[in-house]
């Protein structure tokens, strides 16, 4: 009699998506005690960690269902709750109900944008994202309070601004986070890159020099760049609009009507 072997779950992607649940949970945590500081490490890091779950999972032939739907609960933690609430303890407390109904767009925003990117993963080109990644936005939430911490902003002070006006300005730009998850817009998922296939010595030249280049000062060189990136899927949109290119992330679908609300 053949001994049916018990089915378990793959230790090494899961712990990495732990470490990143955990750099979400900590932020909240740090924000709580007024460390805005940390929060954002604690975010950064989960990002880290994030991106790094998946290709070990490819390299290691670990993928599961289950770490699957462990990712996307981690993600929901650490790149929609977290920066929602941060954002909201940091400056949007201020503004009374305008302030949380924008945590709270911000954070629905997450969960649909989530939603969608495990349906639609069968049909969406892997080339491209439909609409901001949820760890890009978070990126740019906490990127800002990072940026204005670094800079010697303290919340509920006047400082490079009058406060009620970094409050807005973090309403604005939280709102715009949590939209833009939800849009047709393409980002690009840098999935194509190959870390196994040989490149140029340049090429390498070129990630020192980066790595210095963030080395300057990190807080604004890194908003700098999640803020490009940000704003890179209406670029691309606008751009494959004018030269008259499809701008649906949609590659195939084995069922047309329930993809006909997902086209532009």
């Amino acid at each position: 009699m053949v001994r049916k072997r018990r089915k378990g779950i793959y230790i090494l992607p899961n712990l990495f998506t732990l470490a990143a649940l955990f750099g979400g949970f900590y932020a909240m945590v740090m924000a709580m005690n007024g460390r805005f500081d940390q929060a954002a490490y604690g975010v950064l890091c989960a990002m880290v960690f994030d991106g790094l779950d998946g290709r070990v999972a490819r390299m290691t032939n670990t993928q599961s269902a289950f770490g699957e739907q462990m990712d996307s609960l981690s993600d929901m933690v650490s790149f929609g709750v977290a920066p929602a609430l941060i954002s909201y303890l940091w400056a949007l407390k201020g503004l009374g109900r305008w302030g949380w109904v924008a945590a709270f767009v911000y954070c629905a925003c997450a969960a649909l944008r989530l939603a969608r990117f495990n349906v639609n993963t069968e049909v969406v080109d892997k080339r491209w994202f439909q609409g901001l990644p949820s760890p890009a936005a978070a990126a740019l939430v906490m990127g800002f309070i990072w940026l204005m911490d670094d800079a010697g902003v303290v919340r509920g002070q006047d400082g490079l601004l009058p406060w009620q006006t970094m409050s807005w300005v973090m309403f604005a730009l939280t709102l715009y986070a949590g939209l833009t998850m939800v849009t047709n817009a393409p980002f690009y998922s840098f999935k194509d890159i190959n870390l196994k296939r040989s490149v140029p010595f340049a090429a390498i030249v070129l990630i020192a020099l980066a790595i210095a280049l963030v080395n300057i000062h990190s807080p604004s060189v890194l908003f700098t760049v999640f803020a490009i990136y940000g704003l890179s899927g209406y670029g691309v949109y606008l751009w494959r609009k004018a030269k008259g290119q499809p701008t649906s992330m949609i590659s195939t679908s084995k069922d047309e009507p329930d993809e006909r609300g997902l086209h532009h």
